[in-house]
């Protein structure tokens, strides 16, 4: 897996619905008369079918993020580098260019819209009807998408087209105009072989209305839509592939209705329990669209929005109301799919019947404009759509009782009391994700909650890292969309970490399982910043927000705080130039209801001392802004023997204090707790003889290394 530091941008030419990284190249006046020598005034669209010399893309000096993905170690044209590159724009410097540029446009709810570049007439004085204006520029990035022709861009890329436009007096640049390198051989090849896919499952699937009454009413009742009515199986174009027994969602093209994707439901039985596995073609990461899009009016104005294609089915059959169905679920609303929601003046999310789905829906609403949109809160009697469909429940009476997103004022209890009760009675949801490759974790800190702000630290080479990444990728391996901040070591060297530690074994001995082990690595929400070494605090907050609006990350790791104090800090105090950044990352975690796990250096001590909360390195802000502080600590550093441990110094969700031991795994560079009874004890036994510093009488043995929280003296305090 390849991580370029700063990378180039172009423009890609949209496939139907998903947005597909991009990287700069140049303007196109540039590309077309520097590179290929033609004239001024000579510059030509470019037809379908033919070919743009192949060419180096420049390097660009914008921060860039690098999704993490790593193709075939042999082929060099594979997708092994996919970069997003993101320039800070603001509304006001893309409202005065506008204008200046003499572009109407008007304000929408998440975009703002504009006449397109590709088709009709763009600077046509007359054009004043909102509907003709089918270009969008997101408020956020700048990035745009022409749904007339499905070509998208970056900011910098809309103007590079503007300024062609305007200096070879051209009304438009035309539906075919190719503005990107072309992809490699590699590339094209797997998008044919993707599509052929697609169309041969879509071929050999199986419409509900070609098969027998009593084949129907089983298969619905095997994925609970049995009161889903057949029509509406009709209409959604939705299959059943037998061969795998798998429900097949279609995705269809928002230009000319044709085939784009699918998605497959099957069903894993787990005991008394069934559980539902969703594949889809092409990648996630490679593509996104809405289901039912296909059945969408212009005239529509109120939408519902379900995080599950059978939910989908299950509020259109029920209520006949116009209903999508997001392609990530509750993991990710991608930025990309905002046009296509925009004609909307009501959004009703209903994502889920959870709190998992619950805190999604507040995210989402923000970027779809709170004002527009109201959410379902989840309840017993307000289940997902198709169990409540199921349960014979009202769902266009749950539908029109859905509440506003956002509150001017929280004037009383009344406005709270639904979201504290909705905490006393989903006490386990509340706690957070629960790592599974920690238990002892989570029985101290009881999960892993947005919001929040860890402080970590350690002796230096006790393993800080490597237990810090296991732990954000047992995280990343249930669905936490996580970005790593490594300005230590190189995103090569972190992510063949991680990579061995998901496989749970070395690979450089085994290199024939190594494309096996990458494919599903590859299928993880995890980012990497490409930073490296000292940072801007600020360059590094812009990154982290635009990973959040982007890709939805709930989770950062910044390895470590002490690079975020760079040139810009020389003159003033290191100590408050660290405050001012945790006090950066703790308002971060905040406002973005993301988790930041920062680490952090401990200060140089006597090595025959075990590290305390005081031994952060800087002031006490660091402590005293965190949510929970982890100390690993590492004997062997001090007696050449004995294993490493976790501290639980401080947490604030509900006090409980401890430690647990670990086992480092040299072959698959993994920490796990120490399963044994009589190891657990044996490290209380000597805790308890560290403090005391004499013999003492045996205590007997509890079942689990937990220690109630206790006040601090005022020793601690200082």
């Amino acid at each position: 897996m390849l991580c370029l530091r700063h990378c180039a941008h172009r423009v890609l030419p949209r496939l139907s619905g998903g947005l597909s990284p991009s990287r700069r190249c140049c303007s196109l006046a540039e590309l077309a008369r520097k590179r290929w020598a033609v004239p001024a005034g000579q510059l030509k669209r470019q037809s379908v079918g033919s070919a743009w010399p192949r060419v180096a893309a420049p390097l660009s000096t914008t921060t860039s993020l690098c999704f993490c993905l790593s193709g075939s170690p042999r082929s060099k044209s594979s997708k092994a580098d996919v970069d997003l590159t993101y320039s800070p724009v603001t509304m006001t410097e893309i409202r005065q260019y506008l204008r200046a540029k003499g572009i109407p446009f008007y304000d929408g709810f998440s975009c703002l819209h504009v006449p397109s570049l590709f088709v009709g007439k763009v600077f046509d004085s007359d054009q004043t009807e909102k509907e003709t204006f089918s270009l969008f520029i997101d408020k956020t990035t700048g990035q745009f998408l022409c749904k007339d022709t499905l070509l998208e861009g970056s900011w910098e890329d809309f103007q590079d087209c503007l300024e062609v436009m305007q200096k070879e007096g051209w009304d438009n640049l035309g539906p075919d105009v190719l503005l990107k390198v072309p992809e490699s051989d590699w590339e094209l090849s797997a998008q044919e072989m993707d599509l052929r896919e697609v169309q041969q499952i879509w071929t050999k699937a199986t419409a509900f209305s070609s098969m027998e009454e009593e084949e129907t009413q089983l298969v619905k009742a095997m994925f609970g839509i049995s009161k889903v009515t057949n029509q509406t199986l009709k209409n959604m174009c939705v299959r059943y592939f037998k061969p795998t027994k798998s429900l097949v969602f279609p995705w269809f093209s928002w230009r000319d209705s044709s085939l784009k994707g699918l998605k497959l439901l099957s069903t894993e039985q787990d005991g008394h329990q069934v559980n539902y596995v969703a594949t889809t073609l092409p990648k996630p990461s490679d593509y996104n669209n809405l289901f039912g899009l296909h059945l969408l009016t212009r005239k529509d104005t109120t939408l519902v929005l379900t995080s599950k294609e059978t939910d989908c089915l299950a509020v259109v059959s029920a209520t006949g109301l116009p209903c999508l169905s997001l392609p990530r679920g509750v993991s990710c609303l991608p930025p990309v799919l905002l046009p296509y929601l925009e004609q909307f003046r009501k959004v009703v999310l209903w994502l889920g019947g959870d709190l998992l789905a619950w805190e999604a829906s507040k995210i989402f609403a923000r970027k779809l404009n709170v004002k527009r949109c109201s959410l379902v809160r989840p309840g017993d009697s307000q289940p997902c759509p198709r169990e409540a469909l199921a349960a014979g429940l009202n769902l266009g009476k749950i539908v029109k009782g859905a509440v506003p997103a956002g509150h001017k004022s929280i004037i009383s209890f009344r406005q709270l009391r639904d979201d504290v009760f909705g905490e006393l009675a989903n006490a386990d949801q509340i706690s957070g994700i629960k790592w599974q490759r920690f238990p002892d974790l989570n029985k101290l800190l009881k999960g892993h909650r947005k919001g929040e702000l860890t402080v970590f630290t350690g002796p230096t080479g006790s393993g800080k890292t490597t237990f810090i990444s296991e732990c954000a990728l047992d995280l990343c391996i249930q669905g936490v969309n996580t970005l790593w901040g490594s300005f230590e070591i190189s995103n090569v060297r972190l992510a063949k970490i991680m990579l061995t530690q998901f496989a749970m074994q070395r690979l450089d001995d085994q290199l024939d399982s190594y494309d096996e082990w990458a494919d599903k690595f590859e299928n993880l929400p995890l980012f990497f910043m490409t930073f490296h070494g000292q940072q801007s605090i600020k360059s590094v907050i812009d990154t982290m927000q635009h990973a959040v609006y982007m890709h939805d990350i709930t989770h950062v790791v910044i390895d470590n705080l002490q690079f975020m104090m760079g040139q810009e800090y020389l003159s003033v105090d290191k100590f408050s130039a660290q405050d001012y950044s945790i006090g950066m990352f703790r308002k971060f975690a905040t406002d973005n209801s993301c988790h930041v796990t920062l680490v952090i250096h401990p200060k140089k001590q006597e090595d025959d001392k075990e590290l305390q909360t005081a031994s952060i390195f800087g002031t006490a802000k660091a402590s005293q802004e965190a949510d929970n502080v982890l100390i690993l600590q590492d004997k062997k550093l001090i007696s050449g023997q004995g294993k490493r441990y976790v501290q639980v110094a401080k947490n604030r969700f509900d006090g409980d204090l401890g430690v647990f031991p670990l086992e480092f795994k040299k072959a698959s560079l993994t920490f796990s707790a120490v399963k044994s009874k009589a190891k657990l004890r044996k490290v209380e036994e000597e805790d308890n003889a560290t403090a005391a510093e004499k013999p003492v009488k045996p205590a007997k043995p509890r079942e689990k290394k937990v220690r109630p929280r206790e006040e601090p003296s005022s020793s601690q305090e200082k």
